[in-house]
C-alpha cells in the first residue's frame, strides 16, 4: 500500500479556483449584509444579522466542499449526508453568533469576540465536515497542524471583524473582506496539508473527475443563489432606504415650514435661534428676536373670509422673506403672528431692521378689489441684555409685544425690566384668583337698577368683588381679564351665577337679579344646562333671572351663540345685551336675536349733558328700542341732569352712582327697610342730596 497526502493536482486548479470565486463573492455579499445589520436596530438587526450569517455560512461551507471534491486521494470517497448537515447547520449558527455578539458593543472587545467565535466556527464546520468525508483508506492526522489552522482561522476572523466594525482605515472593509477570505483559505489548506490517506484495495470505482467538478459547480451554483438573494434583499433595502429618506426630508421640511406661507414655522425658528444664539456667545455678537403680531388680520377674515386672510398671511409672509439680508431670519409662529432673529453689533442696524419690519406690515396690500392695511405691533427683546436663553429672548420679545398692543401711540416697544415684574406679578395673581372660591375671598356686591318713569326698583344687577387676604379689594378690571385668559372664569361665573341666583331667591320682594356672562363660558361650558340646573337647585323662578351679555360674545361665534341665547330664553330667562353702542354690528344682532333689554353703554352718559352726538346717539338707540318694543336701560347715570335727559327722551330704566352704588345686599336691604322699599331714596348719592337741597333753597327763595 501507499501513503497519499492530501496535495492538489494541477488539473483539479480549476476547481480551487471556483472555490476562491465562492469565498469572495459570498464574503462580499455577507460582509455587505453585516454592514447594513450594523446601521440597523432591535428586530431589524436582528433579521440583517441572520441573512448575513446565512450568507456566510453558506459560503464557507460550499468553499470548504468544493474544495475537498479538489483533492485527488487516489481512493472512492462518499459523504455521510447527516455530518455534511451538521456542518451547515454549524457555519450558519456560528457566524450568526458571532456577528450578534460583534455589534453588541463597539466600544468594549465585542467586535474581536464576534471574529474569534467565527473562527471557530469556521474550524467545527470544516473537521465535522472531514467526518462526514469517508474514503476508502486509513486517514492520519497532524496535530501540529490542525492546531495551527485552528488558530489562524480565530486569528483572521478576529482581525477581519475587528476592520469591519471599527472601520479605522478608509479601505476597511475591503480589508475585512480578504481577512475573511484569508481566514477560510488558511484554514482549509493548513488543516489539508495535515491530512494523509493510504488507499485500501477494495475494488471500489474511482469517481469521474468530471462528475466531481460537476458536482462542484452545482455547490458554488447554490451558493451564488444565495448570495444573489442576499444581494437582492439589500437592493431592495436601499430603494426603500431612499424613499424613506425622501420622505424623511419631505417630513422633515414639513415639520419646520409653514405650509401657508412657505416660512419657517415654530420649530424651525427655535432651531435657528439656537444656532445663532451659540454663534453670538461664541463671537460676542448682539441678537435681537422680533416678536410681530398683525394688527387687523381678524377683520380681513370677519369681513373677507379665511381665504383673504390666508391671502393675506401668505403676502406679508412674502414681504418679510424679500426684505431679509445676511443674519437676518423670519419665521411664521402661528396663526397671525411672525418673529424674527437678526445679528448685529451697532444699534443703528437693529433699529433699520425694525424699520423695514415696520414698512412691510403697514404698507397696504390688495386682496382681489380690496385694499387694506394689515399693521402690526412688535416686541424686541435682546441678547445678551434682555436674556441669555432661547427661552428668556422669547418670552421678553413677547412681553414687548403686549405691551406695544397696549399702546396705540407705538408699533413697536422694546423689552423693559418692568415688564417682567408686571408679568410676575400678573402671574402671581392668576395663581391666587384660582384659590379664591375655596379661600371664600369672593363676593357679590349689587347695584340696584331704578324705572325713570316711576322711580321704583327694577331689580339689582350682581357685581363681582374680590377681597385678596394680601392687596385688599382688587379692582375687577384686573382681575376678570386674567380669569378670562386663564380659564379661571369658567368656575367663578358658576359660583357668581350660583349665589346671585341663591340670594335672590331670599328676597322680601321679588325683583330681578341682572348677572354677567363672559364670552369664555359660551365657548367653554353647557351653558343652558347649567342656568337650568341653578334655578332648580335655588328655586329661583327663570322670570327673575336676567342674563347680561356683550356684542363681543356673540360676534365670536355668531351662529354658536345664538343657538345657546335661544336655548337659554326657552327656560324663561331675560336676556339684556351690554355695553350697547360701542360694536359696529348691533342693528344686525338685534334683527337676529329678541333681546329683552338693550343696556346703552356708560360712555354716551359721560358725554350726553355736553355733546350734541352724544344725545343723538342716545335719542337714536332709544328710538331704536321703542321701535322693536324692547326696553333702554342706561348706565352711568351719576347726575341729576343725566336722568333729568333720559326722562326727556323716554328711556326706560336707569342704573348708576346716583341712584345707587354697588354694596352689599345686607346694606342695600337695611336701607330699604328703613326709607321704604319700592322706591330708590333709601341711600341717595350725594349729588342727590345736594341737588334736592338746591331746589329746596331755590323753592324758599
Amino acid at each position: 500500500m501507499r501513503v497519499i497526502s492530501c496535495i492538489l493536482t494541477e488539473h483539479d486548479l480549476r476547481l480551487v479556483l471556483l472555490a476562491a470565486f465562492v469565498a469572495a463573492s459570498g464574503g462580499w455579499v455577507a460582509f455587505g449584509l453585516f454592514r447594513r445589520a450594523g446601521e440597523k436596530l432591535g428586530t431589524q438587526r436582528l433579521g440583517w444579522t441572520f441573512l448575513a450569517a446565512v450568507a456566510a455560512g453558506a459560503t464557507v461551507w460550499c468553499t470548504h466542499f468544493i474544495a475537498m471534491l479538489a483533492f485527488e486521494v487516489g481512493a472512492p470517497i462518499t459523504f455521510a449526508p447527516l455530518l455534511t448537515m451538521v456542518s451547515f447547520v454549524i457555519a450558519i449558527a456560528g457566524f450568526g453568533a458571532g456577528f450578534h455578539v460583534a455589534l453588541h458593543d463597539r466600544k468594549a472587545p465585542f467586535p474581536e469576540a464576534g471574529g474569534a467565535i467565527i473562527g471557530l466556527a469556521v474550524a467545527a464546520m470544516h473537521y465535522v465536515g472531514i467526518m462526514a468525508y469517508r474514503v476508502d483508506g486509513i486517514v492520519e492526522w497532524s496535530g501540529g497542524y490542525i492546531v495551527a489552522s485552528v488558530v489562524m482561522a480565530i486569528a483572521f476572523g478576529a482581525m477581519a471583524l475587528h476592520q469591519a466594525v471599527r472601520r479605522p482605515w478608509t479601505f476597511s472593509h475591503h480589508l475585512a473582506l480578504g481577512l475573511f477570505v484569508l481566514a477560510v483559505i488558511s484554514l482549509h489548506f493548513t488543516g489539508m496539508t495535515g491530512l494523509s490517506v493510504t488507499p485500501l484495495v477494495t475494488g471500489a470505482q474511482l469517481a469521474d473527475p468530471e462528475i466531481l467538478v460537476t458536482m462542484a459547480v452545482a455547490v458554488a451554483g447554490v451558493s451564488l443563489i444565495i448570495a444573489g438573494t442576499g444581494v437582492a434583499t439589500y437592493i431592495i433595502d436601499s430603494k426603500a432606504t431612499e424613499e424613506l429618506a425622501d420622505l424623511s426630508e419631505r417630513l422633515a421640511h414639513m415639520a419646520y415650514n409653514d405650509a401657508l406661507t412657505g416660512l419657517p414655522n415654530r420649530a424651525g425658528f427655535s432651531e435657528h435661534l439656537g444656532r445663532e444664539l451659540a454663534l453670538a456667545k461664541a463671537h460676542g455678537s448682539k441678537l435681537a428676536v422680533v416678536s410681530i403680531d398683525l394688527d387687523r388680520f381678524k377683520e380681513i377674515n370677519d369681513l373677507r373670509g379665511l381665504e383673504a386672510g390666508d391671502a393675506a398671511l401668505r403676502l406679508i409672509g412674502q414681504r418679510l422673506r424679500q426684505l431679509l439680508q445676511e443674519g437676518e431670519f423670519v419665521a411664521r409662529a402661528g396663526g397671525d403672528e411672525f418673529a424674527t432673529v437678526k445679528r448685529f453689533t451697532e444699534q443703528s442696524d437693529l433699529l433699520d431692521f425694525v424699520a423695514r419690519l415696520e414698512g412691510a406690515v403697514f404698507t397696504p396690500i390688495n386682496i382681489g378689489d380690496f385694499q387694506t392695511v394689515t399693521g402690526a405691533s412688535l416686541g424686541v427683546a435682546v441678547y445678551p441684555e434682555d436674556g441669555d436663553t432661547e427661552e428668556r429672548l422669547i418670552s421678553n420679545s413677547e412681553l414687548a409685544l403686549y405691551r406695544a398692543i397696549a399702546d396705540v401711540t407705538r408699533a413697536t416697544c422694546f423689552y423693559e425690566a418692568h415688564m417682567d415684574e408686571a408679568s410676575r406679578a400678573r402671574h402671581t395673581l392668576a395663581q391666587d384668583l384660582r384659590h379664591a372660591i375655596e379661600r371664600n375671598e369672593l363676593e357679590l356686591y349689587y347695584q340696584v337698577q331704578t324705572s325713570i318713569a316711576t322711580g321704583d326698583i327694577c331689580g339689582y344687577e350682581a357685581l363681582l368683588r374680590w377681597r385678596h387676604p394680601v392687596r385688599g379689594m382688587v379692582s375687577p378690571a384686573e382681575f376678570i381679564p386674567i380669569a378670562e385668559e386663564t380659564g379661571a372664569i369658567i368656575p367663578i361665573g358658576e359660583w357668581v351665577l350660583r349665589t346671585a341666583c341663591r340670594e335672590a331667591a331670599t328676597w322680601s320682594v321679588p325683583h330681578k337679579v341682572a348677572v354677567n356672562l363672559s364670552p369664555v363660558q359660551f365657548a367653554n361650558a353647557d351653558l343652558a344646562r347649567l342656568v337650568h340646573e341653578v334655578l332648580l337647585q335655588t328655586d329661583l323662578s327663570p322670570n327673575r333671572l336676567e342674563l347680561e351679555l356683550t356684542e363681543s360674545t356673540i360676534i365670536g361665534d355668531k351662529a354658536r351663540t345664538l343657538h345657546i341665547l335661544r336655548q337659554l330664553k326657552s327656560l324663561g330667562v331675560t336676556i339684556a345685551i351690554d355695553d350697547f353702542g360701542t360694536g359696529y354690528s348691533s342693528l344686525s344682532t338685534l334683527r337676529e336675536f329678541p333681546f329683552d333689554k338693550i343696556k346703552l353703554d356708560r360712555s354716551f352718559m359721560t358725554e350726553v349733558e355736553h355733546s350734541q352726538q352724544a344725545k343723538a346717539v342716545v335719542r337714536a338707540v332709544l328710538s331704536l328700542g321703542k321701535t322693536l318694543e324692547i326696553k333702554v336701560l342706561a348706565e352711568g347715570v351719576e347726575t341729576s341732569d343725566q336722568l333729568a335727559i333720559l326722562r326727556m327722551e323716554g328711556c326706560d330704566e336707569a342704573q348708576g352712582y346716583l341712584l345707587g352704588k354697588p354694596q352689599p345686599i345686607a346694606q342695600i336691604l337695611l336701607a330699604l327697610t328703613k326709607f321704604g322699599n319700592s322706591k330708590v331714596i333709601a341711600a341717595p348719592h350725594k349729588s342727590v342730596a345736594a341737588s334736592r337741597q338746591k331746589k329746596r333753597r331755590q323753592a324758599a327763595g
